[in-house]
C-alpha cells in the first residue's frame, strides 16, 4: 500500500517541479526575487550566472539584464508569427529562440567554438553561457568594456556586423538604454541579496 501511494506521488511531484521551470519567474525587475525563485537543486540560476561571469568576465547584472530584455526570462520565447492575408499565422521574422533569443546560426557558432554541442536555448545555464560568450567576443573584438551594458546590448541586438557599421536607430538605442538601466538596478539589488 505504501509503495502504491509513493508511485503516485513521485510523478505528480516531478510534474510540478518541471512545470515550475517552464513558467517564467514573477517580479522579473527584482533580480533577488528571480534568483530566489530559481534556486533549485537541478536548476540554480544564480550559480549559472556566477559561473558565466567567472568564465567570461561579464558581470552577473549585465548578463541578467540582457536575458531579461531579450526574453523576459521565458525559456520558450520566440518572435511572433507574421500573418498571411492579415489573419493566417505564417512565418516568424527570425529564428531567435529561448532565454537568450539566439539565432540559429549564432547558436551553432557558439556550440562549435565552445564544444558545447548538447547546449539548448531553453536551458537557462546554456543560454546565460551563450550571452557571456557573445558579450566577451564583443569586448575582445570591439574594445567594449565588460560592464558597458548599453554598447554590449547594441552589439547583441544588431549582431557584430551591424554594431561595426554603427547605424543604430533611435528605437534600438532606447532598447539598449532600457537594458543598461535594468543592469544598473540589478547591480544595486544584488548588493542587498548576497549577489
Amino acid at each position: 500500500m505504501c509503495v502504491s501511494r509513493f508511485s503516485k506521488i513521485v510523478p505528480v511531484a516531478l510534474l510540478l517541479a518541471l512545470s515550475a521551470c517552464a513558467t517564467p519567474p514573477s517580479h522579473i525587475n527584482d533580480i533577488c526575487a528571480v534568483f530566489e525563485q530559481r534556486d533549485g537543486w537541478f536548476d540554480n540560476w544564480q550559480d549559472s550566472a556566477k559561473k558565466t561571469e567567472q568564465k567570461y568576465g561579464i558581470p552577473v547584472h549585465v548578463l541578467m539584464a540582457t536575458v531579461r530584455k531579450e526574453s523576459g526570462f521565458k525559456g520558450n520565447a520566440r518572435p511572433k508569427r507574421t500573418k498571411l492575408f492579415g489573419f493566417i499565422p505564417w512565418t516568424r521574422v527570425s529564428s531567435a529562440y529561448g532565454y537568450s533569443q539566439a539565432l540559429n546560426g549564432t547558436w551553432s557558432q557558439y556550440q562549435r567554438e565552445t564544444g558545447n554541442f548538447t547546449a539548448r536555448r531553453t536551458k537557462f545555464a546554456d543560454a546565460v553561457d551563450f550571452v557571456g560568450w557573445y558579450h566577451s567576443k564583443t569586448v575582445s573584438n570591439y574594445g567594449v568594456a565588460p560592464d558597458d551594458t548599453f554598447r554590449l546590448y547594441l552589439a547583441y541586438y544588431h549582431g557584430w556586423g551591424g554594431f561595426k557599421r554603427g547605424n543604430w536607430t533611435p528605437e534600438i538605442q532606447k532598447y539598449a538604454r532600457d537594458t543598461d538601466d535594468m543592469a544598473r538596478r540589478y547591480q544595486v539589488q544584488l548588493r542587498s541579496c548576497g549577489g
